[in-house]
């Protein structure tokens, strides 16, 4: 009976011991030491506040406020922009009010500035914000705007050095929202480049072959002219920088068929696509240049029939297109030229074009590959990942 109790005082030891052994042990193995849950906690929050940064000040400075109010444990955090107050959180809401006043000197200077109680000037007395620790924000060495953190007790020094810190994340993260509109500028213009690219000339030779056969086929004119008002309609319109590669071959598809109807039977075209790369986001009107500088060499200046082959196959990760004709081909030299941005051809300034968006986008190692030769044709090959971060279809489809 002896040996059975030890037993039972033993087990119920070891059970009680074993317990908060395993809750030591199990929170060492996920978030390790004091020191490393709360750099846990600071990244994490660091991450939940940067992407409201990066819409900006005045699009996402009030969702990232309580982020960085939670990095600095202060009552009370405000933003403004200079003109008008951005974002407020905390406590004390009445004051911000006096943001402009309190912010005025860091607005000026873009140095930091600790506030008292005079200058905070709160007439309630159970109120929080008693005290105030102003840093500037800053975009390209300019102030655009200030950070407040508000106490109740006098700031010390540790805590203006962690507002002048958490200001100076906010100012990277302004500078790289700033980044984001010049790029979206950037993009925008070279998507208006392309479309200025869009030959006026086609455009003519389009509209007479639907001319030409408003008389002797006139639905066939009707089914050219519709072909031709989807075309202008996905070539102008307003959407991100990305598309599906079904839209675009869609796309494609119309502009050969408008001019097939200009060049009849010397032009025939093979279209060879893999139904699992037809999802995979590419850049916009990245394949229309391709293709008409396989009409143009494949076509124009000959009079035997072209063939034109566009091809899009699966690669593991990558997706491969190709545009391939058998046309007069090119000086390797000119194409050196249009790789490297020094052609001022239209048509090598559009494939020039594609190239420089491919490579921002996925990395030199996604640039066009251009194989040619005089009199030997030429072939034009992309490889695009099928997955990339951040490269996604914003736009309406054109189904």
């Amino acid at each position: 009976m002896r040996s059975a109790v030890v037993v039972v005082i033993v087990v119920v030891l070891l059970a009680a011991i074993a317990v908060p052994l395993a809750r030591l042990v199990r929170s060492r193995l996920v978030l390790g030491t004091t020191e490393n849950q709360t750099t846990y906690r600071i990244l994490h929050t660091t991450s939940l506040a940067s992407p409201e940064l990066r819409a900006g000040l005045a699009n996402g400075a009030d969702r990232a406020a309580k982020h960085l109010r939670e990095l600095l444990a202060t009552p009370a955090l405000a933003i403004t922009d200079g003109d008008a107050v951005t974002a407020w959180d905390g406590v004390g809401s009445t004051h911000a009010d006096d943001v402009h006043r309190h912010a005025a000197h860091a607005l000026t200077s873009g140095s930091t500035e600790v506030l008292d109680p005079d200058a905070v000037a709160c007439e309630r007395v159970d109120c929080q914000v008693r005290h105030a620790v102003v840093a500037a924000l800053t975009s390209e060495q300019h102030v655009v705007g200030a950070l407040i953190a508000y106490t109740s007790t006098r700031p010390s020094a540790g805590l203006v050095r962690a507002v002048e810190e958490v200001a100076r994340f906010v100012s990277g993260q302004l500078e790289l929202a700033e980044f984001d509109r010049e790029r979206a500028k950037l993009a925008e213009a070279e998507i208006r480049a392309l479309r200025a690219q869009i030959s006026p000339h086609f455009i003519y030779n389009a509209l007479g072959a639907i001319a030409s056969y408003v008389r002797t086929d006139p639905e066939h004119a009707r089914e050219l002219l519709l072909e031709f008002a989807d075309f202008t309609r996905y070539s102008f319109r307003r959407h991100g920088d990305f598309t599906t590669l079904a839209d675009e071959l869609r796309s494609v598809q119309r502009y050969l068929t408008l001019e097939k109807a200009r060049f009849g039977d010397r032009l025939s075209v093979t279209l060879r696509v893999a139904p699992e790369v037809l999802p995979v986001a590419i850049p916009f009107l990245c394949l229309q240049p391709l293709v008409e500088n396989a009409v143009r060499h494949g076509l124009e200046g000959r009079a035997e029939p072209g063939h034109i082959a566009i091809v899009a196959e699966d690669a593991g990760h990558d997706a491969v297109i190709s545009i391939d004709d058998d046309g007069v081909g090119m000086d390797p030299d000119v194409v050196r030229d249009i790789l490297a941005g020094d052609s001022t051809d239209r048509v090598g300034i559009g494939i020039g074009n594609v190239d420089d968006r491919l490579r921002a986008v996925f990395g030199d190692e996604y640039g066009l590959v251009i194989e040619t030769a005089l009199g030997a044709g030429t072939k034009v090959s992309m490889r695009v990942p099928k997955y990339r971060p951040g490269v996604h279809v914003t736009g309406p489809g054109t189904h």
